[in-house]
């Protein structure tokens, strides 16, 4: 691997460390708490493509399973991975691979193509391992967990949103300056 590409890992990985010092936004009804990571996990997989967006996502899981308070609330060691929010912690690199998968495989990219991934594969990407994870650990039907994961969509929207247009503009303005670098 190429030194730009590990700085590009640690880079997001740091990223996700950033947004994880956001105080989370708990709610009463869930032990999953409204965070601004999913925004990483995004941009990660758009912006850095799926093979070093799975291996930034990959990284930030693991230096969490070491123990480092990375998660928002400053959560932290290997605990987090059997707790309510494990099955979106492991839908965080697959998120990110896929979406990268996914952008890469257009030709020209629109804003509302790079939202309509974001949301299909990014979002529902989180949300298909989540739920029933959730459900699992917390010993609810899986109906009742969708339910109450409802309460998510509109936060989520709106970093889909935020990540779709950074990662637009990101990457239009990569092609413009790989064209003028050619032409040069």
């Amino acid at each position: 691997m190429k030194t730009k590409d590990i700085t590009y890992v640690a880079l997001f990985a740091a990223v996700m460390g950033a947004l994880g010092m956001i105080p989370p936004i708990p709610l009463s009804f869930t032990p999953v708490p409204i965070t601004l990571q999913t925004l990483g996990v995004v941009l990660a997989g758009g912006i850095l493509g799926a093979r070093l967006g799975f291996l930034s996502q990959m990284t930030f899981l693991l230096l969490v399973a070491a123990g480092l308070p990375l998660l928002s609330g400053g959560r932290g060691g290997i605990g987090v991975f059997v707790g309510p929010s494990a099955g979106y912690l492991f839908s965080y690199p697959i998120a990110a691979a896929l979406l990268g998968f996914i952008l890469s495989r257009f030709r020209t990219l629109t804003l509302k193509k790079v939202l309509f991934v974001n949301l299909t594969a990014g979002v529902f990407t989180l949300y298909l391992f989540g739920i029933p994870v959730q459900a699992f650990i917390m010993d609810l039907p899986l109906v009742h967990t969708i339910k109450i994961s409802l309460i998510y969509i509109p936060g989520d929207l709106i970093k889909a949103t935020v990540a779709s247009y950074l990662v637009y503009k990101l990457r239009k303005s990569t092609v413009v300056s790989r064209q003028f670098v050619k032409a040069s």
